[in-house]
């Protein structure tokens, strides 16, 4: 009998110390708000649907995204932005998502960016393609949105 006596007592006392846990601590949210607001993300594609999606949908998990069409608004952005993320097509006028991808990772001050590919090509030599060019990770088109902000959440997660 005194066994369940200290058994209730326990409980009542874990009870009573779960119920005064914060169970939302605001000031951890308001830095991890803060933190993504932080964060600025660079979508290239030629495509202008898929870059309002993508930035309306990354913006309202809380990052800054900055858009260009090609390697040429690429570069002024560059030029201009703080850059922690880059969302790179393949499929782009002039220049293609390759070859801007090789330009991004051989330059000493991007090198460390995460850049993730994204392209309709889905063949496995085309995915390759992507990592022998620098990517961190590669995304085929069409795509789920639900895993593009996991992948853009758990790369600059890894990185920062």
């Amino acid at each position: 009998m005194a066994d369940r006596t200290i058994r209730r007592r326990v409980e009542c006392i874990k009870r009573k110390k779960i119920a005064a846990q914060k169970v939302v601590n605001l000031s951890d949210y308001r830095s991890l708000t803060k933190k993504r607001d932080s964060f600025s993300i660079l979508v290239v594609d030629d495509d202008r649907i898929i870059l309002s999606a993508l930035k309306r949908i990354l913006e309202a998990r809380g990052y800054r995204v900055l858009v260009a069409r090609d390697g040429l608004e690429l570069s002024q952005v560059l030029e201009t932005s703080k850059l922690n993320m880059f969302l790179l097509d393949i499929n782009l006028p002039w220049v293609d998502g390759y070859e801007l991808c090789r330009l991004i990772k051989s330059h000493p001050l991007h090198r460390s960016i995460p850049l993730i590919l994204m392209s309709a090509l889905a063949r496995q030599e085309d995915i390759d393609r992507g990592y022998r060019s620098g990517c961190d990770d590669y995304i085929t088109k069409p795509f789920d949105m639900d895993h593009i902000t996991q992948t853009v959440d758990s790369a600059l997660c890894s990185r920062f």
